[in-house]
């Protein structure tokens, strides 16, 4: 079994992507093996939301104070640019192509799924993948989740309120952990295996609410559009972190670019959405039932490619000399990164973040800061 278990674990996202797979396959075929009640249908069916939470605490306590600021910095950059591209491709369409769709694909369903990102996901990636400044990026990430920057792409804000208490909610847990984990070095160290442990288990409660056969129903447009988000949302989210490392001129090996990527996911409950707003503005209704199978398309195509693309970007990272440990450390004790990576680095400097020999990246002639 533990050899089995090392090859699996060579798949990217492997602690996310399988456990997700093999919940959507019981979900699909034989979803009667989850309803069987008591604490089996609580754990692997109904159990994401409270798993999630749980998660959330952990990843909080292990955020330092230090590393706060650039954590909202990421998480509003990541937020800002995702709003933007999936309005401004939603508006393109619905204004420019004729009849309003792109081949089917409704405005609606483009904006509802490239403007809300899969959380869960993103910090099962970013922890697997990322730096402490990706992870806490979620606490801003989370008002992305569910319909409400879908209203205000389609102008209808003033049919709802700004739901303050429900953005309060959702990052609640991680702002507990950060504050347990700050006050406290042994709750953090006691909450730290949580970041790890619980994964698995959210990502078969999350599979146990997809169906493969939405792909056949849905057509193929709902697979472009997943591919249009991880592509376009995920490039763009991907180069705007990049843009604000130079903008604060933070030294190169700490110029990692992964929560990017981890952000290019659509959440499950972006399926949710056109109801949402078929609710409050009933012009919506004749195509709710369309552009919730086109989001739920997306939503199971983006889940197995985007840690794909994450762990290609990761690989690749370290090719060219950057490391979330560098950036980890950057943030943490600057001092200490700045005498490890001084100016006169050269070409075969020793990666002590690794603590082992390797090739940290830059060519000799590029200074570590520029």
């Amino acid at each position: 079994m533990d050899a089995v278990l090392k090859q699996l674990g060579k798949i990217p996202g492997a602690l996310m992507v399988l456990p997700l797979f093999a919940g959507a396959l019981v979900n699909t075929f034989y979803p009667q093996a989850l309803e069987i009640g008591s604490f089996t249908t609580a754990l692997f069916k109904e159990g994401a939301a409270v798993l999630i939470a749980l998660f959330f605490v952990s990843v909080g306590s292990q955020i330092s104070i230090k590393s706060a600021l650039p954590s909202l910095e990421k998480g509003v950059i990541l937020t800002v640019s995702k709003f933007a591209i999936a309005v401004a491709l939603g508006l393109f369409v619905a204004f420019v192509m004729p009849n309003g769709t792109l081949w089917g694909l409704l405005p609606l369903a483009i904006i509802a799924a490239m403007s809300n990102s899969n959380g869960s996901l993103y910090v099962a990636l970013t922890s697997q993948y990322g730096s402490k400044t990706d992870k806490g990026a979620i606490s801003v990430l989370s008002v992305n989740d569910g319909p409400f920057l879908t209203m205000v792409a389609l102008g209808a804000a003033g049919l709802a309120e700004f739901p303050l208490t429900a953005l309060f909610a959702a990052v609640f847990p991680m702002i507990l952990g950060f504050i347990l984990g700050n006050t406290s070095s042994l709750t953090r160290e006691f909450l730290a295996p949580g970041e790890k442990l619980i994964i698995p288990f959210v990502a078969f409660a999350l599979g146990a609410g997809i169906d493969f056969r939405v792909l056949v129903t849905s057509g193929a447009i709902g697979i472009l559009l997943g591919l249009v988000t991880v592509a376009v949302s995920g490039g763009v989210c991907v180069l705007l972190v990049y843009v604000w490392h130079r903008v604060r001129r933070h030294p190169r090996p700490t110029r990692n670019v992964i929560s990017g990527a981890a952000e290019s996911a659509v959440a499950g409950n972006a399926i949710a959405t056109p109801a949402a707003i078929a609710s409050i503005d009933s012009t919506y209704l004749a195509i709710q039932n369309e552009a919730t199978a086109q989001i739920a398309a997306a939503v199971v195509v983006t889940a197995f490619v985007t840690p794909f693309l994450v762990s290609w970007l990761a690989a690749k990272q370290k090719t060219i000399g950057i490391s979330v440990e560098a950036e980890n450390l950057y943030h943490d004790d600057r001092e200490q990164f700045e005498e490890i990576h001084s100016l006169d680095q050269s070409l075969n400097s020793e990666d002590v973040f690794e603590g082992k020999k390797t090739q940290v990246g830059s060519r000799a002639e590029s200074p570590v800061f520029d």
